[in-house]
């Protein structure tokens, strides 16, 4: 297409081998409308159509429905001519006329979340034409029932006015169904579909006060604006939160021509995938229903047929279905339709190899014509996340730079977490058998309700089906179990993308909302019940299951080896305990970046010395207390040594306030003033006293050390004396001591010189030395502004983001859940700051912090022990910074590493 001179395109056509459009246009005409127009020059049967762009979407939210009406109707009109042509067919004419399908297309896949019309064009005019053109009446007037159907929940906002009504439109038809005592729409006669046609339109009358618009332009705008609207609605803004995506992204709308599935025995529609999306294994596979519409597929009404003869002996196998009733009844695509198979099979592979990914494919056979109406790369679990990019290495499609930028970071956390214990395993009770949607383990108290799965720590979602205003539930929940569905229905895709367990279509499960019951066979399970979930088998289990560590192994392993080869930031933990430390030194830890000594003091044996010492008058008195901890911290400090075998392991001084310590309740302050020959008066006026108005802002970090320097004397001499005492071993320790909470170069010198001159004294009386360093926590902005004159003393940084999020931004942590949700909400914040560094304030004083300490002490170490540690953007954040090291919690150090090499890799793109 020319563009006008001064003017922008604000739409893009494709079809019949030509597109203005490709792939790589994806923030401009979204996901779906970029390889519609790549596929299309690829010569892949599509049909024709245009998308409207998302610098539309913004420019609506902006200027409203006339203006941009207004901007785009000539292009609009002009690409349906285009399209008019191209199929032969005229919109809004009544003997040959063109119908139309309205989809939305973000830049990323968010499937199901913004809403789609199909069938566009009709009227009580056009579907007789239809019906005389197709010669098929049946099928028009379904087309219809369905449109209205669609149309008027889409866009004139008929949906159900509670979660326990059922949709107005569902309603109508079942109590058709219930009359006629029939059970599938499949089984409507044309004077049914009529009649409903007539009792929907005139629902939507009562309902709205507005009539059905008739005329196929006026549905076209309204479809139109109704998906940009859809960016916005509910179901979109938690999804995009949930994954971070920004709302000013917009998403474009694609217009195409209509083709159908549901025209009988020769027609049809599916969902494939060219490799398996739950483990990776490299197999077609997908699933159809004939004489169906893509709706049909996902909604879970009519059980789904495989695409290909394996895929339908596996499934058979699992629900128990003998050779014979298979092949009678749910036969293959294969088997079924061996040419349109062959031809799709191709599609695929070509497909597969030009994107060099996982594709998931919607296709339609119309008339026993197959179109493919959508490619992307397809959602998968972790575990299939890792096995796809590691066998397309291996079989040479990509290269082990691309085979690292193929796997979004956050997926390998669902590696990290718990699965059954095999032998749990085999003294459960099975009670149902339904399809391993999403791989994993899940044991959960059962809840019927989106909205309630909050209402326990631990739920299993059960629905009849799930659909995309069950989004929230579906994430909060340990796993999905629904009765419907295949593989390819909403709630297997979604936990998919989700990393969720997920069983679907369990048709065994009845499942009734009103007494919240589900019942199987014999078992009756209540709201509240437990039950577990197999993802990968797909079996339902009575009650909860044990579970255990997962390891890494097979092309994980191989995975993390490939990104210790181009990785150049460190990745350390944050460990407070040697088992900590072990959990992470087997996924690559590099060291520790923080050990929170004040941990260590909460245990029961511990508490009691703590509360001595804080209770104490005298120096002496503090310092009897303090020997009763010296050697429990120095048992500590030895394991966690031990467990790092060599490795830095930097190790944070006594940090938060002392009230956290003392006892609250009056039961354990008697007891603590009998424990120590005092007044119980005594134990109160203590607490009263430690208790402050701003406790974060209080008396903590390096305050106490300097108030009480026989702390840090005594939690220095722990530190060393455990280094030597391993030392002795054969063990090589590497402790860095850090001062938190520093805000002047004074405070770093006072504390620093009781470490070394503590240390000194231990040297002379084990006539024997180790290397350690002493650095601080950068954590209050004044420690940026002035790191460098703090680097002269200092022989490390580490950024504590957490509390340097909360000084920068006057944001309480304990508190900011109030209102941080809204801001996102409502744009203030793009996303939590401490969840994501905030780059453009926080990131800033980090920048500078780093640069002034730097321009002092040039090899001057440098990390970060935040929680942002393990946090992919910020990870990477941190290596365009320059620092040496980032630090985060154990579970998270494969997904700092593998984002460590992600970062260097695209630094040099």
């Amino acid at each position: 297409m020319e563009v006008m001179e001064g003017l922008k395109t604000r739409v893009y056509r494709f079809g019949n081998k030509t597109a203005d459009g490709n792939s790589k246009m994806k923030n401009l005409l979204g996901g779906k409308g970029a390889n519609l127009a790549e596929m299309s020059a690829l010569g892949i049967p599509v049909p024709p159509g245009f998308t409207i762009t998302t610098e539309v979407c913004t420019e609506y939210n902006q200027l409203g429905k006339d203006a941009i009406i207004e901007l785009v109707k000539e292009e609009v009109e002009q690409s349906i001519a285009n399209i008019e042509t191209q199929m032969g067919s005229v919109f809004g004419d009544k003997e040959n006329p063109l119908l139309i399908s309205v989809r939305s297309g973000a830049r990323v896949s968010m499937p199901g979340m913004m809403d789609t019309v199909l069938n566009l064009g009709l009227n009580d005019e056009v579907v007789i034409g239809l019906a005389k053109r197709t010669n098929n009446e049946q099928f028009a007037w379904d087309s219809y029932r369905r449109f209205i159907q669609m149309y008027g929940g889409v866009v004139m906002g008929m949906k159900p006015e509670s979660k326990d009504d059922i949709d107005p439109f569902e309603e109508i038809m079942e109590h058709l169904k219930h009359k006629r005592g029939i059970q599938l729409d499949t089984e409507f006669t044309v004077q049914d579909l009529k009649d409903l046609v007539y009792d929907f339109k005139d629902t939507i009358k009562k309902r709205t006060g507005k009539d059905f618009p008739t005329d196929p332009w006026e549905q076209l705008w309204g479809a139109i604006m109704a998906v940009f609207n859809s960016w916005n609605g509910d179901r979109a803004v938690y999804y995009r939160n949930m994954h971070g995506y920004p709302a000013d992204w917009g998403t474009a709308v694609n217009v195409q021509a209509m083709v159908y599935g549901n025209m009988g025995d020769n027609s049809g529609t599916g969902v494939c995938f060219t490799r398996d999306a739950g483990t990776g294994e490299n197999v077609f596979n997908g699933e159809y229903l004939i004489n169906a519409q893509g709706e049909d597929v996902v909604a879970g009404v009519r059980t789904p047929q495989q695409i290909t003869k394996l895929g339908s002996q596996r499934w058979a196998k699992l629900a128990k279905i003998e050779e014979d009733d298979r092949l009678e009844n749910y036969p293959s695509l294969e088997e079924l339709m061996p040419s349109i198979f062959n031809e799709l099979n191709e599609y695929q592979d070509i497909l597969e190899k030009h994107y060099r990914d996982m594709q998931d494919m919607e296709f339609t056979i119309q008339d026993g014509k197959l179109w493919i109406l959508q490619t992307r790369n397809g959602k998968r679990t972790g575990a299939a996340t890792v096995k796809i990019a590691m066998d397309l290495l291996k079989e040479g499609m990509i290269n082990e730079k691309e085979a690292l930028l193929l796997i979004e970071p956050n997926k390998l956390d669902e590696l990290l977490h718990p699965i059954f214990d095999p032998t749990a395993l085999k003294r459960s009770n099975v009670i149902a058998q339904g399809l391993p949607a999403s791989p994993g383990a899940a044991t959960g108290r059962i809840v019927f309700f989106a909205d309630e799965a909050k209402k326990y720590k631990h739920s299993i979602l059960v629905r009849i089906e799930t659909s995309p205003e069950d989004l929230e539930g579906m994430n909060i929940a340990k796993g999905i179990l629904t009765a419907r569905g295949g593989m390819t229905s909403h709630a297997a895709v979604v936990a998919r993308g989700m990393g969720k367990c997920c069983v679907s279509g369990a048709g065994a499960l009845n499942i009734n909302y009103k007494t919240r019951t589900l019942t199987v066979g014999d078992h009756v399970f209540h709201d509240g019940d437990w039950i577990s979930l197999n993802g990968t088998t797909g079996n339902v289990i009575e009650g909860k299951v044990a579970t255990m560590e997962p390891e890494l192994s097979g092309e994980f392993a191989e995975l993390m080896t490939l990104a210790e080869k181009y990785g150049e930031i460190k990745v350390r933990t944050n460990a407070d305990t040697p088992k900590d430390a072990k959990i992470a030194r087997a996924f690559g830890a590099q060291g520790i970046g923080l050990t929170r000594t004040e941990h260590m003091f909460f245990e029961v044996d511990r508490i009691k010395a703590m509360r001595e010492m804080i209770l104490a008058n005298t120096i002496k008195g503090r310092k009897h207390a303090l020997d009763e901890l010296l050697p429990m911290q120095r048992v500590d400090f030895e394991g966690i040594f031990e467990a790092m075998q060599g490795q830095s392991v930097t190790i944070r001084l006594l940090d938060p306030p002392l009230h956290e310590f003392v006892p609250h309740q009056l039961a354990t302050q008697k007891e603590l003033a009998e424990d120590m020959h005092i007044s119980l008066q005594a134990v109160k006026n203590k607490v009263a006293e430690l208790e402050e108005f701003n406790p974060m802002l209080g008396h903590r970090g390096c305050r106490l050390g300097n108030t009480y320097p026989e702390i840090t004397e005594m939690q220095t001499r722990a530190i060393i004396e455990a280094a030597l005492n391993l030392k002795e071993r054969g063990i090589v320790c590497k402790p860095e001591i850090m001062i938190p909470l520093v805000g002047t170069v004074k405070e770093f010198e006072m504390q620093s010189e009781i470490i070394r001159d503590t240390a000194n004294k231990i040297f002379e009386e084990r006539d024997d030395t180790i290397e350690f360093l002493v650095g601080t926590m950068i954590e209050v902005p004044r420690a940026a502004l002035v790191a460098d004159l703090i680097a002269e003393k200092a022989d490390f940084f580490s950024f504590g983001t957490n509390d340097l999020t909360q000084m920068t931004f006057g944001y309480s942590r304990d508190d900011a859940s109030k209102f941080l949700p809204i801001y996102i909400e409502k744009g203030i914040l793009k996303v939590d700051p401490f969840e994501v560094i905030d780059q453009e304030g926080v990131g800033q004083l980090i920048k500078l912090g780093t640069q002034r300490g730097r321009a002092t002490k040039p090899n001057l170490k440098v990390g970060i022990c935040g929680e942002h540690g393990g946090e992919p953007s910020s990870v990477e954040f941190c290596y365009n910074t320059g620092m040496d090291y980032v630090s985060c919690s154990p579970y998270r150090v494969p997904i700092a590493r593998l984002v460590s090499a992600q970062a260097a890799i695209k630094a040099t793109m």
